[in-house]
């Protein structure tokens, strides 16, 4: 992990408890061997970070997270520093990085698994690694992706919840021809419906409030339904992204024999699933953590614009503004979707940036 230096300082946004959040000027990172140090461009805050600031989140209670904490993994960046037995060449170049950072030696990184790591840290999360909310952030260099000049700050910082839920539409085995039922419009089921249709599919979504349908039919779905008006059609996926704890076992209900569930979202007790049904129904049931091995597909989609998630970005914000955002309090101004960014340079009070006709920020 990097090791602070103490002469030069920074701006972070510190967790100190439940609820309990300052702005503070703390050591800034220096680069260790084999690890960089970013200027961090936009961080993404997710339901993870509003689980730390509640005193939710499962890690605290099992010991793998503690407070205070330095929240925020869904980052993007320009590399500042390298340190020793890094490729200079990544000096200067715009980055995101991966979450999961497994310790490359045990036998589940060896073969190809290090984003389950028992021993991994998780940036901004797990293990003490602090998180991207703060001027700077270090990381493994073998952790970066380099993003092209058409993955703008925006796109870099959605590539995170990208890699995720391109992984969970992956998983769902469907295409041209097939229909799926995606479980919780917010910002990972969107992403996953945007990359289902990106291949075809007939993508149906699945809400709770008549604003996320609006929402979501505001992006070009047309099936967006509440539990009252969910049609009786054949899906042949069905992917939960809610975090409810009844929605797990409607998805096996709906989806066709022989098709597939995927799991991606975490309810806060929990979910049962008869295995029953799994096996009557002759169906595939997959889990999906880490959005690691779909990073680079991802960056590749946004850049070729195969997906634009942009629109699903409401506001974005300073780090002054993030207890507010972990509170629940929408900023002023803020668009209809379901993700908040924030600049760490932004100042105190600033407004949130201007939004374009088509919804996207216009920084």
């Amino acid at each position: 992990m990097a090791v602070a230096h103490h002469d030069r300082r920074m701006r972070a946004f510190v967790l100190h408890a439940p609820g309990r959040a300052t702005v503070e000027e703390v050591p800034a990172p220096v680069a260790v061997p084999g690890e960089v140090v970013v200027d961090v461009e936009r961080v993404g805050v997710c339901g993870t970070d509003v689980e730390f600031f509640t005193g939710e989140m499962a890690y605290l209670h099992e010991g793998h997270a503690a407070y205070p904490l330095r929240l925020g993994h869904e980052w993007c960046g320009v590399v500042h520093a390298v340190g020793d037995g890094v490729d200079p060449a990544w000096l200067g170049r715009r980055v995101m990085g991966d979450t999961m950072l497994g310790d490359q030696t045990c036998r589940r990184c060896r073969r190809g698994h290090q984003h389950v790591c028992e021993h991994r840290q998780e940036v901004g999360i797990r293990g003490g690694r602090p998180g991207a909310l703060a001027e700077q952030i270090a990381v493994p260099a073998w952790s970066l992706h380099a993003l092209p000049g058409t993955v703008d700050a925006v796109l870099g910082a959605l590539v995170e919840p990208g890699g995720g839920s391109l992984r969970a539409a992956q998983a769902a085995g469907v295409g041209p021809g097939d229909r799926a039922l995606v479980l919780g419009p917010g910002t990972i089921g969107l992403l996953t419906a945007l990359f289902l249709r990106a291949d075809g599919v007939e993508v149906h979504l699945l809400g709770q409030t008549a604003d996320s349908l609006a929402f979501a039919g505001s992006l070009g779905f047309d099936h967006v339904w509440s539990e009252a008006t969910l049609p009786d059609l054949p899906f042949d996926a069905v992917v939960d992204a809610s975090n409810a704890a009844y929605l797990p076992a409607l998805a096996l209900d709906r989806v066709e024999p022989g098709g597939r569930v995927v799991y991606i979202g975490l309810a806060g007790r929990p979910s049962l699933i008869d295995t029953r049904t799994v096996a009557l129904k002759d169906v595939t049931a997959v889990g999906i953590l880490s959005a690691s091995p779909g990073l680079a597909d991802a960056i590749d989609a946004f850049a070729s614009g195969a997906v634009d998630p942009r629109p699903l970005v409401a506001a974005t914000v300073g780090l002054d503004d993030v207890a507010a955002v972990l509170a629940g309090v929408r900023p002023p101004g803020a668009g209809p979707g379901p993700k908040i960014h924030v600049d760490p340079v932004t100042p105190r009070g600033a407004p949130p940036a201007p939004r374009t006709p088509g919804g996207h920020i216009a920084r």
